[in-house]
Order: structure tokens, then C-alpha cells, then sequence
């Protein structure tokens, strides 16, 4: 088994996130108070630890289907992929960053996620078109049968 296959499109995102993770926190260090959520708030950490429980939830369920099943050449329609093509990508980048940067008392987290949704939209339909040949009809049907196929 390929580590390739395992990662998908992730080493692509990840490195089209770098120069901006990397940026953002050179800036954060050097200017914090332009990027501080002014505490974070009770509030705030309340719901941030709310939003982090699902998103770390879906990251690691994703991340389980992906070592069970793709070394067995199965496609994976069940779980979170049976909400969204992607769940890693977009669970990491919605749920899970944009609250983790909260509670660091930054609001970077929800620019490096809104990033890694970009890369993840430009770089998974190539995922998606070896998939598509791999699984041909599996994964029409799949594709037809998402919950939310454009996230």
C-alpha cells in the first residue's frame, strides 16, 4: 500500500496551507493583538470545546475508515463520508482549527481553516476523477447519494 494512497490530496493541501500557517503565526508572534479574540471569553471557550468535540470526533473516524478501508481497496460511503466526500478535509478546516485558534486566544485558526477548505476544493477533484475511475459505477452511485456532495 502506497502512503500516497492513504494521503489523498492531504500532502497537496497541507502544502498549499504552509506559506500561510507559517505567515500567520510569524504575524501572530510578532503582533498579537491584531489577532486576540480578547481573552478568549467564557463564552467563547464554552463553545469552542463544543464545536472541537464533533470536529476532532470526525477527524478521527475519518482518519480510522481510511487505514481500514482503503488499504482493502474499499471505496468508503459510510460515516461521515456518507454526509460529505471529504470529511477530513472539511472537519479539520471548519471544525476543528477555527475553534482550536479560538481557545489560543487567536482568531488564525479560522484563516488557516478557511485555507485548507480552499486547498481542499481545488486539489480533491483530482482525488475525486481517480476515484471515479477506480470505483466507476460505486462511485457514481456514491456521489449521488452524498448529503452535502459541494462541501
Amino acid at each position: 500500500m502506497k502512503l500516497k494512497t492513504l494521503v489523498g490530496s492531504g500532502d497537496k493541501i497541507g502544502l498549499f496551507t504552509l506559506p500561510f500557517l507559517i505567515i500567520g503565526l510569524m504575524l501572530n508572534i510578532i503582533f498579537p493583538s491584531l489577532f486576540s479574540v480578547g481573552g478568549p471569553s467564557i463564552i467563547l471557550k464554552q463553545i469552542s470545546l463544543i464545536m472541537l468535540i464533533p470536529g476532532i470526533t470526525i477527524w478521527i473516524w475519518s482518519v480510522v475508515l481510511i487505514l481500514i478501508k482503503v488499504p482493502q481497496k474499499e471505496l468508503i460511503t459510510q460515516g461521515p463520508y456518507a454526509v460529505v466526500k471529504h470529511p477530513l478535509y472539511t472537519g479539520v478546516a471548519f471544525l476543528v482549527l477555527p475553534w482550536l485558534g479560538f481557545l489560543l486566544n487567536s482568531w488564525l485558526g479560522v484563516l488557516i481553516g478557511i485555507i485548507v477548505y480552499i486547498g481542499s476544493r481545488i486539489f480533491s477533484f483530482e482525488e475525486e476523477e481517480l476515484l471515479s475511475k477506480t470505483f466507476g459505477a460505486a462511485w457514481d452511485e456514491y456521489d449521488k447519494k452524498v448529503k452535502i456532495s459541494w462541501l
